[in-house]
């Protein structure tokens, strides 16, 4: 399979502007393909991840992979169809983004040929006569009023400074065409506009024969209709502060089966073959959850590492087998963060009388019945005594102590 093909098997094309003609450029010798990135936030997320997988295979493929981080762009802020203008950034936290970003892409693209450039370079450099003049003169405002990006918010109101961001993003494409020889943008399907602005502007001021083209990715979309990436509302970051590698793990192990195939055709250079493989095993036993598994290991390898695989999978043994006695404060906040809470102090305390107060148990009729029966563990040990004393300070640097009943419920104490 070709470049398009290929994408197309693993379902990461929407559109391109000339698809036979970027076939034909790629084939003639190494071009460059680039992704944009504003640095609207302190880590980019697994929503930006999705262009920039396209990215990652066109460099596979042996050519270019640049990416921009909109230093420029992000001053000002894209519509991207929201119904709201975006709350401006200070020009620290801009920056303190942009250097963020770039340890990330660095990360995910240093082992080839790769570049990384800030849009400020050349946009903080233009004068408002020479934006006006250079280009503006080559943007028709009835043109730019049709595009889905910015219809979608004539009705409820879009400024003139997010207006020209599609403007903006043409001239990058213009820049990274000449300096970086850049003939491929990527991006959302969102993006289409800005897209065509920029194969547009280039072929109005070089040459409407000049090689530049335009690709989308669709809107990816869960088994369930919802978005991609939004797991109750919080985002997954590829920052390991802001998502640790066992939570980034356990996000991808948690697939449903339908989308831990379609994320391993997405998110993993796993062939064509290892893939039918993987879908036939999860069809014959789902239970055994072999896409998922491989699925987390793979995208948790590409973004933090074969160790972080390593921990992320003996800290869900120790989850699942109870072994945690072991395990050190930072990890019990890590894997446990989502478990029940309550607040503990440091005093010790009867098992009973503990129990109750933290909530695990209803009442002391039934701590005692619980603890007698073996069906209560304090910090990965089984406490069958009643008249047990409970030391809040004993494990996990005195932070938490961590209460099992019965195989799976789990409650975290965090010491006061």
């Amino acid at each position: 399979m070709n470049f398009i093909e290929d994408l197309r098997w693993r379902g990461a094309l929407k559109q391109v502007t000339d698809e036979q003609g970027l076939l034909d450029a790629m084939a003639k010798g190494q071009i460059g393909a680039y992704v944009g990135v504003d640095p609207t936030a302190s880590s980019i997320h697994i929503g930006n991840l999705i262009p920039l997988m396209v990215l990652k295979r066109f460099q596979m493929a042996g050519h270019k992979a640049v990416i921009v981080i909109g230093g420029g762009t992000g001053a000002i802020g894209d519509p991207s169809g929201k119904k709201s203008e975006r709350q401006l950034l200070s020009l620290e936290q801009l920056n303190a983004n942009v250097a963020a970003f770039k340890k990330q892409f660095e990360k995910l693209f240093g082992d080839a040929e790769f570049s990384i450039v800030n849009n400020n370079d050349w946009l903080g450099r233009l004068s408002l006569t020479d934006f006006l003049r250079d280009y503006g003169k080559l943007f028709s405002v009835n043109e730019m009023i049709k595009k889905d990006i910015v219809a979608s918010r004539l009705e409820t109101g879009i400024s003139f400074t997010e207006f020209t961001y599609q403007i903006l993003q043409g001239i990058d494409f213009l820049q990274l065409w000449r300096r970086e020889n850049v003939q491929l943008q990527i991006g959302g399907s969102d993006q289409w506009g800005n897209i065509t602005s920029g194969t547009g502007l280039i072929h109005s001021v070089e040459s409407a024969e000049a090689p530049a083209f335009g690709l989308t990715i669709p809107l990816m979309l869960n088994s369930d209709g919802t978005k991609f990436g939004k797991s109750e509302g919080n985002a997954i970051f590829l920052d390991e502060k802001s998502t640790s590698p066992y939570e980034f793990y356990q996000f991808w192990l948690n697939q449903q089966d339908a989308d831990a195939i379609k994320y391993l055709k997405y998110f993993t250079f796993l062939s064509y073959e290892e893939i039918g493989e993987l879908e036939q095993q999860t069809q014959e036993n789902p239970r055994a959850r072999a896409a998922q598994r491989r699925l987390a290991q793979e995208v948790t390898k590409f973004v933090h590492g074969q160790s972080a695989v390593d921990e992320a999978e003996r800290l869900s043994a120790a989850l699942f087998n109870g072994d945690v006695a072991d395990l050190t404060a930072d990890q019990i906040a890590d894997v446990f963060g989502g478990v029940p809470s309550f607040d503990a102090t440091a005093e010790k305390v009867n098992i009973v009388d503990f129990l109750v107060h933290a909530g695990v148990e209803a009442s002391k009729r039934q701590a005692r019945e619980d603890v007698a029966n073996g069906a209560i563990t304090i910090n990965g040990e089984k406490i069958t005594n009643p008249a047990f004393e409970v030391d809040p300070t004993g494990h996990y640097d005195g932070r938490f102590i961590l209460v099992r009943r019965g195989k799976k419920r789990y409650f975290l104490g965090k010491i006061n």
